[in-house]
């Protein structure tokens, strides 16, 4: 197993690689780069200033705008990007030079992945800090919203799917299967909405509050200072309540089912008949011989599950509910072209899902010790 280990780990890396090589080709080819940004950005002040200087007035603003076209034909008219007709070309390198865009493309790729070795993720382009201070900033938010909906997901689907196959066909098994697609088919952001509009002081009830993991009056209280704190404490999951629960709705649909149809399936094995043959109570052919073969497909899906709850699925959900989670900041990096946030973000996840992979093949030998990956790859 330690072999089969020290394989998987050296295979991360050409993994890792490729996806960096292929997002950052791609997104160098994307319109709205920081340059181009950067140049909206001084156009958007400079015609902000004229205007309040001109008065607003038609023909100065007019002449203003002759004047700019008249100066594109001897200074940026070259230039390549967007919008930066009528600026000086040495402004233009002077802004390729702050992005590091005057070095060639692989270059720069090199240059980025050796920092990412080191875990530097350089600075943030327009907001002046670090991308490790910002990625640590908004961690709370997206780890409290991913362990708990993981956890109670877990909890809920586990135990229902179980149930569910046990008592196929029954009356239970008929409408909890209702709820199950009713779940399954409201996306979470439309059900974080419903739940606003109930219990937020949307229309109805004003019972949970919408902003934040914490009130004003807890703000700024470190997490030693609130672990000891029964009402910091209180106040944290009462803001927690709403968004854990819209989060939980449609992957615990989808889980249960996953659950259900693996148990089933083992139920019908001829084992199962043959253990029953031999006078074992059902409690233990279920949780004996059943329990450990369903769970193995439950158990390969929990990393993308909870990746994807800790740092994809809760961008609307943050939105929704006003925190400042790692969706949210993921999300705004992409709009404003900020590539540190987007890189290191993307070398972060990816890294967590690879390795999460390998944690799940290492679960599959715990549950079941007659896999032997070693054996098979042999």
């Amino acid at each position: 197993m330690l072999a089969y280990i020290f394989r998987r780990l050296l295979l991360i890396v050409p993994t890792l690689i490729g996806i960096m090589v292929l997002n950052f080709t791609i997104i160098q080819f994307a319109p709205g780069g920081p340059v181009e940004q950067m140049i909206a950005q001084i156009e958007g002040r400079a015609g902000d200033a004229a205007g309040r200087i001109s008065g607003n007035t038609g023909s100065e603003v007019i002449g203003a705008s002759s004047a700019a076209a008249d100066n594109s034909g001897s200074a940026g008219g070259s230039s390549t990007y967007r919008g930066s007709q009528g600026l000086d070309p040495e402004f233009i390198a002077e802004i390729e030079r702050m992005f590091g865009f005057d070095k060639p493309l692989h270059e720069r790729f090199l240059l980025m992945m050796r920092n990412y070795l080191t875990f530097d993720f350089g600075e943030s382009y327009f907001r002046d800090r670090a991308v490790v201070d910002l990625v640590v900033e908004k961690l709370p938010v997206s780890i409290s919203l991913g362990v708990w909906s993981t956890l109670i997901v877990y909890l809920i689907a586990i135990p229902l799917g179980i149930t569910k196959a046990v008592r196929d066909g029954s009356r239970f098994d008929v409408w909890t299967s209702g709820v199950i697609v009713v779940g399954n088919a409201v996306p979470g952001f439309l059900f974080a909405i419903v739940l606003v509009i109930l219990f937020a002081g949307g229309r109805f009830f004003d019972w949970f509050p919408l902003r934040g993991l914490q009130s004003d009056v807890f703000l700024g209280t470190s997490v030693s200072e609130c672990v000891v704190s029964a009402s910091c404490i209180v106040d944290y999951l009462w803001h927690l309540v709403l968004p854990v629960i819209a989060m939980v709705i449609g992957a615990f649909a989808g889980l249960a089912m996953l659950t259900k149809n693996s148990f089933l399936d083992q139920i019908r094995m001829q084992y199962v008949t043959t253990a029953r043959a031999k006078g074992l109570s059902e409690a233990r052919v279920l949780y004996g011989h059943v329990f450990r073969n369903g769970m193995l497909i439950v158990i390969a899906g929990f990393p993308a599950a909870f990746i994807g709850m800790l740092f994809t699925s809760s961008l609307l959900i943050e939105i929704i509910f006003s925190l400042d989670g790692l969706g949210r900041l993921g999300f705004e990096a992409v709009i404003n072209r900020d590539y540190p946030i987007v890189f290191a973000t993307l070398y972060i996840f990816t890294l967590m899902g690879l390795v999460m992979n390998l944690v799940t093949d290492i679960t599959y030998t715990l549950i079941d010790p007659r896999i032997d990956f070693e054996r098979r790859e042999g």
